[in-house]
């Protein structure tokens, strides 16, 4: 198995899709937007990818945070709010938003496991800071560490009931970011006094099945790297520090925070430390190279990647009693 997660071209797998895949035996999958149309559609293609792989419990994961960000969107699928409309309940019943939380989380399991996805990559614990950029700050449950711990556990806990991992994103700490990670490198001056804050959140949730990395430089740690590509980051804070011993996986590679090939940024996350390179656009020639520079999934991450699959403890119920319970709470505000 190789320590990648690749993303699909659209709605059905292709031909080429399937037999590279079939060969190349990738960690998992990633979905977006093109790839979800309704929900016949989506379960067959999560269940192609499932008998393909030959892993019942495959990650197939998806950004589904609530939101602007939601792949899977209206008509057909439900809007959910992002974290600010827990923030601000929290403000006024932290007891209620905790709940609200919970039942959202739950709720948005429930839809995503109907469709055969098995990861969402949220809850955000990014701690929001005045200069935030709004690609992140508009995501976040707010700018108090144990707010975002306290909320970001709540929809964590929602989700394993609903059946599906969460990913807690993106460690360690992409609030201090003043610059989009899309489209350019973000670098943090902060000092690592300053700095406690923003892991604070991934230290308390630190037993979470997953984790992502951000594509920002902290000058405190390492001037040189990303956090993504750095040894120092991944090792000493991040495994050290924080105590995360969960399945890691990079931000989406393609990211114009990073420079480099497909291959070569993938090979140099992989060896800083992270368990999993994620490649989300399904581009044949950038997948092949990836492919041709990465060894075997390491036993470490095969062990991680087996206990976050079986963390979840799927609970019966409706996702309309979810819904219900979760807007009479966000009305309390």
């Amino acid at each position: 198995m190789k320590p990648v997660i690749f993303g699909l071209s659209g709605p059905v797998l292709t031909a080429d899709e399937a037999a590279f895949f079939r060969d190349a035996d990738p960690l998992g999958y990633i979905l977006f937007g093109r790839n979800c149309v309704d929900r016949a559609q989506m379960r067959a293609l999560t269940d192609s990818l499932r008998e393909l792989s030959g892993r019942d419990d495959v990650p197939i994961l998806i950004d589904q945070e609530g939101g602007r960000v939601a792949r899977m969107a209206p008509p057909e699928w439900p809007a959910f709010p992002a974290g600010p409309a827990f923030d601000v309940l929290y403000e006024r019943a932290p007891s209620s938003a905790i709940e609200a939380s919970r039942a959202n989380g739950h709720a948005l399991a429930l839809m995503l496991a109907e469709v055969g996805v098995t990861v969402n990559c949220a809850p955000l614990l990014d701690v929001r800071q005045p200069e935030t950029t709004p690609a992140v700050g508009g995501r976040t449950f707010g700018s108090d560490p144990m707010r975002v711990a306290a909320l970001g556990r709540a929809m964590l806990d929602g989700m394993a009931r609903g059946g599906v991992v969460g990913v807690v994103k993106h460690m360690p700490g992409h609030g201090r970011g003043v610059v989009d990670s899309h489209y350019e490198l973000p670098v943090v001056r902060a000092s690592d006094a300053e700095l406690e804050s923003d892991i604070e959140p991934f230290r308390t949730l630190r037993d979470a099945p997953m984790g992502m990395t951000c594509h920002v430089v902290f000058e405190a740690w390492d001037a040189e790297h990303p956090a993504t590509l750095s040894p120092t980051v991944i090792r000493e804070v991040i495994r050290g520090r924080i105590g995360f011993d969960g399945l890691l996986m990079t931000d989406d590679i393609d990211m114009k925070a990073l420079s480099g090939t497909a291959g070569e940024k993938a090979a140099q996350a992989i060896a800083a430390g992270c368990d999993v390179a994620l490649d989300c656009w399904a581009r044949m020639d950038e997948m092949e190279e990836i492919v041709g520079r990465l060894s075997d999934a390491p036993p470490v991450t095969l062990a991680r990647l087996e206990r976050a699959m079986a963390s979840v403890r799927p609970e019966e119920a409706e996702i309309e009693e979810l819904v219900a319970k979760r807007e009479a709470l966000l009305g309390l505000v």
